[in-house]
């Protein structure tokens, strides 16, 4: 039974001086160890959670996000954690979703866990939505099974795999690749819990977030021309495409909400 005293959650944050105090109070209600890892911020992020008791570890110049996941991982691992945490620094996760995620890697042993932005997806600005679906085609045909939302930042690793230490890529290309690594060198699946992301409201009175890092036509790009010639040299693309489409997303819901409101997705709600 992994609890939350044998995580840490990892926070990479880049110019999060809006948001990122109310994102790590948030994640220190829920684990009590937390690590930020600013990326050559100049909005003064670092100091704006510098009396909290977190660790702070510091890019002098900006690395990416990849660089950033990586030596949070390593700092977490080195204080024995059985398992990371990820969240974006913008606000967009609910740190109150942090127990779902322990409790479905706790039904699932071994897994990584996504909290997949499946609840309000209306809410969801359409480019980013259609983003999103064309990023998990790729990323999915990688891995060898569907995944619900292969792009959201909020996810439980296990211990094995954060210590893997040969996932190529930077920025957001790491955490398509990062999961393709584990399928195919660990076996590791993944497992998916219905989340509600947040996201900036055309009402001036609604919360505000910075506008996002990802950039849909650059960053899919990258992350699909990166996943394709895997592909292509695993060979066999018709057949690993057809195995693909077999296998769909698995999600876990134990109070069955999300299959009430979704009777026809092609899922595998497990309860």
């Amino acid at each position: 039974m992994i609890t939350r005293d044998d995580i840490c959650i990892v926070i990479p944050a880049l110019n999060e001086a809006l948001r990122i105090r109310g994102v790590v109070e948030g994640a220190l209600r829920e684990c009590p160890h937390v690590i930020v890892v600013d990326d050559g911020s100049d909005d003064g992020t670092a100091e704006r959670i510098a009396d909290l008791p977190v660790t702070v570890l510091r890019h002098t110049q900006r690395l990416g996000k990849g660089a950033g996941l990586r030596d949070g991982f390593a700092e977490a691992l080195r204080r024995g954690a059985r398992g990371v945490i990820t969240m974006d620094g913008d606000g967009q996760h609910h740190a109150a979703d942090i127990p779902r995620l322990l409790a479905a890697a706790n039904a699932y042993p071994g897994h990584i866990v996504i909290g997949a932005r499946l609840r309000r997806r209306a809410s969801q600005p359409a480019y980013r939505r259609l983003a999103n679906e064309f990023g998990d085609w790729g990323i999915a045909w990688g891995c060898g099974f569907l995944i619900a939302d292969t792009q959201s930042g909020q996810r439980f690793y296990p211990a094995n795999v954060a210590a893997l230490g040969d996932v190529p890529g930077e920025d957001f290309v790491f955490e398509a690749q990062i999961l393709i690594t584990a399928a195919r060198g660990l076996g590791v699946r993944c497992v998916s819990i219905p989340i509600e992301s947040r996201y900036q409201e055309a009402h001036a009175d609604g919360p505000q977030f910075r506008k996002s890092h990802f950039r849909p036509l650059r960053d899919l790009y990258r992350i699909t021309s990166h996943v394709v010639k895997q592909v292509w040299n695993y060979g066999h693309v018709v057949d690993e495409y057809r195995r693909t489409r077999a296998c769909p997303p698995v999600i876990h819901d134990p109070t069955g909400e999300f299959e009430t409101a979704h009777p026809h997705e092609d899922l595998t709600v497990r309860q």
